[in-house]
């Protein structure tokens, strides 16, 4: 019944943004202010959560909530871009706020060109629960979200919580829309706190993270298709595949494709992102120098190529959080009307979560 409910409440909107003028504070060991639970399923089927013709495109911001202890003689090295997964380490909250009252933060900067209005805008959060210390799934569906230059805000989940104890883990994802604050408040760097994370030791390993998902007009820009999917599935069988359909895709056109996920190890392959278009079809395996073609799952946030938003912290190796962006070459999309991003790991015991594609609409 509790997957069942969470299908059919898939859209129900169970939170808002809220102005936090007098906010209890709490922590790991101190109860959150009572908030309506989101309801949550063991798995959610991809589905497209935004889509629109535009001149514009996409830009996101991420950074992850924990990294290894300080303490530990590796930890500098891997946070540099070492080879190093969360299972090899105790691990810890990144927490950049100097605020006593929140246990974990970090920033990450929404880069919008000049002239651009943001049409949608929308919070993704998830991570590990359990580690060494087992976090209470009640405070899945809320963070605390500050604006360039602003104080905290509560942030409720507005649609399902995934949310699946497997593999050694107890992991979630939430989202909610924030589309009317990002317009208020513009480009700069957004933080991020209180994501229910776990820290500790454990074989699966300690993660989380957020990915902030920004689609934008502007007329300067060329016409583009811009699509936004998430859901919440385990990578561990036969991966996720996403179909979209409608798009009259030229051949020879540009773009973009991201991606969030949760427990990629740096150093295990069998990863791969693939990209399907035209008639006949022709697949492209995407990667670049972040990401490599059987390593997509490496614990990274990059990208686009064109111009990589700042981060703090702004680890190379974020231990068990990926949110990219790769780059499509003029010849990577092929015409025709349909496309289908595929993302598989064979090793991994791994979580997907978002996936956006922003494709020239003309040559």
């Amino acid at each position: 019944m509790r997957h069942s409910l969470g299908q059919l409440l898939r859209h129900a909107t169970v939170g808002v943004l809220t102005l936090v003028t007098a906010w209890v504070p709490y922590g790991p060991s101190v109860a959150a202010p009572a908030a309506p639970p989101a309801p949550e399923a063991s798995s959610l089927a991809f589905e497209q959560r935004y889509s629109a013709l535009q001149h514009g495109g996409i830009v996101r911001a991420a950074n992850s909530s924990a990294t290894c202890r300080a303490s530990h003689s590796a930890c500098a090295d891997v946070q540099a871009g070492a080879r190093g997964t969360n299972g090899d380490f105790d691990m810890f909250y990144v927490d950049v706020d100097r605020d006593p009252n929140t246990y974990n933060s970090s920033r990450a900067e929404v880069r919008l060109p000049s002239g651009s209005r943001v049409s949608y805008a929308r919070l993704y959060w998830g991570g590990n629960l359990l580690v060494g210390e087992q976090k209470p799934p009640q405070d899945n569906g809320r963070v605390l979200i500050a604006e360039p230059g602003g104080e905290y805000k509560e942030l409720l989940a507005d649609t399902v919580v995934g949310h699946r104890v497997a593999n050694g883990a107890d992991a979630f994802q939430a989202s909610a829309d924030v589309t009317q604050l990002v317009r208020d408040s513009g480009p700069g760097l957004y933080t991020v706190a209180e994501v229910n994370v776990a820290s500790g030791r454990s074989a699966a390993g300690a993660w989380g993270g957020w990915t902030l998902v920004v689609a934008y007009e502007n007329s300067a820009e060329p016409l583009r298709h811009l699509s936004l999917w998430d859901g919440f599935t385990s990578l561990a069988s036969t991966g996720v595949e996403i179909g979209l359909s409608g798009l009259d895709l030229p051949a020879g056109a540009e773009g973009e494709v991201g991606m969030v996920a949760y427990n990629g190890d740096r150093g295990t392959t069998g990863d791969s992102l693939t990209l399907t278009t035209g008639s006949p079809a022709s697949t492209a395996v995407l990667s670049d120098a972040a990401n490599p073609a059987d390593d997509v799952l490496n614990s990274t946030v990059s990208g686009p190529a064109r111009a990589v938003p700042a981060r703090v912290p702004a680890h190379a190796n974020t231990l068990g959080y990926d949110s990219d962006v790769f780059t499509l070459g003029r010849g990577l999309l092929h015409a025709g009307d349909r496309a289908t991003l595929r993302l598989a790991s064979e090793r991994n015991a791994a979580w997907a979560g978002v996936f956006f594609l922003a494709a020239d609409a003309r040559p």
